[in-house]
């Protein structure tokens, strides 16, 4: 518990201090016509909320026991995302220069964490290396997509990160792989404290692109590892991965330039609907307490039926983004 509070009370201090630097140096989010927000913003807060995160995971082996090899890897790919997320929110980045380098790091990954179950490197290990990475690759991207207004990004990260670390250890499993998602949940709170509505600081690329990539290699490794069923995890994020997914799909079903800058999610069109961002923080709290929350824990309880489970909890998010996508 100390290792957490410190990680909290850390990341809160570090995202004052990078928010009162950021404003001196004039590092802002002006809006825009594809904006949520309204008055210049400083961005770029999650370098400060990653390393918090590090800094947890340094304490932590200190006072329990030195982290998996798995474990260290993830921390240093979260950091060469968080790196190429700063020079992109303060120099600028080209879609190809970005995407690759998100690539190699997701490739990476991926290759590490599969060969605990391939010692050859065999087609098998790399066809599912390539769908492993692809789904990395596409959770850090529409976690960047859904960092789109004021508390929304950092409060999805902490309620399915205290929840799986729950579910992971009412299973019985290793306090370390718990330990990982509430550190995650303990940095992205200290940043609540600044980007709760209304936002006095944002993420940026810095802190949604290693997020998103961190979750969805959480997620991979308890599967490997047989923490969490990988399941739980889809459940979890099911707000996000639905938003993101179905409006990319309809965009590029309309013939839309779907990699332009956009207000067209459903959680942006419900904050333009109520003129509220927390509304939509506390629709999605809502959601994931009452409903996605309990049919994680009904897929560990019942493994056979968890196929009913994931369309229980998918079913009513499609309605609902057909239904919102009818909003301006």
């Amino acid at each position: 518990m100390t290792v957490l509070v410190t990680t909290f009370l850390l990341s809160a201090l570090l995202c004052g201090g990078y928010l009162r630097f950021a404003r001196v140096r004039r590092f802002l989010d002006a809006p825009n016509e594809r904006s949520s927000h309204s008055h210049p913003t400083p961005h770029g807060g999650g370098a400060a909320v990653l390393l918090a995160f590090i800094a947890g995971l340094l304490l932590a082996a200190q006072c329990y026991n030195s982290w998996d090899e798995s474990f260290v890897v993830l921390a240093v790919a979260a950091l060469l995302l968080m790196i190429v997320g700063v020079i992109d929110d303060l120099r600028g980045l080209s879609v190809r220069v970005r995407m690759a380098l998100y690539s190699l790091v997701c490739l990476w990954v991926a290759d590490t964490l599969l060969q605990s179950i391939f010692i050859d490197s065999g087609a098998s290990r790399l066809v599912l290396g390539l769908l492993v990475a692809l789904v990395m690759l596409w959770s850090l991207n529409l976690y960047n997509f859904m960092d789109g207004i004021d508390g929304i990004a950092a409060l999805q990260t902490v309620l399915a990160s205290c929840f799986g670390a729950w579910l992971s250890l009412k299973s019985g499993h290793s306090d370390s792989y718990a330990m990982l998602c509430l550190l995650l949940a303990a940095a992205h709170a200290g940043f609540l404290i600044w980007n709760c509505p209304p936002a006095r600081l944002f993420m940026g690329d810095a802190g949604s692109v290693p997020t998103g990539f961190l979750l969805a290699a959480i997620a991979l490794l308890g599967a490997l590892q047989g923490h969490l069923n990988p399941l739980c995890w889809a459940i979890l994020l099911a707000v996000f991965i639905t938003d993101a997914t179905w409006t990319l799909v309809w965009r590029l079903s309309t013939g839309q330039a779907f990699m332009q800058p956009h207000r067209l999610h459903a959680y942006q069109r419900l904050s333009r609907y109520w003129d509220s961002h927390l509304s939509v923080d506390m629709l999605l709290l809502s959601i994931n307490v009452m409903w996605l929350f309990p049919l994680a824990w009904a897929v560990q309880a019942w493994p056979s039926c968890n196929v009913i489970f994931v369309i229980l909890a998918y079913f009513p998010l499609l309605c609902g983004m057909a239904k919102v996508g009818r909003l301006a």
